[in-house]
């Protein structure tokens, strides 16, 4: 049952990613939807590097450019976002719903959590009317429990 859940929900992110490329004026070519399909299919929040090696079990030619400006492309339509972060390569996530991100500064690991007071967060009046908002974004960077724990032994 939870497997046919998951297939329906992809299914029905790939439409709605079809019809972002649409509305954006983008064509919906393979290339483009195995690059989102191998986003969507991972909670790592991958690097470009990651999503290539993926994608080119199906399409063995694609290069690591392709794959970085189609995911900066999917940014850019709102079909996913790139996760914040200093001094690290780019990663990327697929999930549109509401949430925010944990990074942990010492191994990288990504998490992510919904505090739903930060979905809620105001805009300071000076800034309004002077930018259209895309999205607002919650980003925390700290150190995981793991790490901690191997630091304190």
């Amino acid at each position: 049952m939870r497997e046919v859940m998951k297939k329906m929900d992809i299914e029905m992110k790939l439409r709605g990613f079809e019809d972002r490329c649409r509305h954006n004026g983008l064509k919906v070519t393979p290339q483009r939807t195995a690059v989102y399909k191998a986003l969507i299919g991972t909670d790592t929040h991958p690097t470009a590097e990651k999503v290539c090696k993926i994608v080119r079990q199906d399409i063995s030619s694609i290069s690591l450019d392709t794959v970085n400006r189609t995911l900066l492309t999917l940014a850019e339509i709102g079909a996913a976002f790139q996760v914040e972060g200093t001094g690290q390569p780019r990663r990327f996530d697929g999930g549109l719903e509401d949430h925010q991100h944990f990074r942990c500064i010492k191994c990288g690991k990504i998490v992510d959590f919904h505090y739903e007071p930060f979905d809620n967060i105001e805009i300071p009046v000076h800034l309004q009317g002077q930018f259209q908002i895309m999205r607002k974004t919650v980003y925390l960077e700290g150190i995981c429990q793991t790490c901690s724990a191997t630091t304190s032994s």
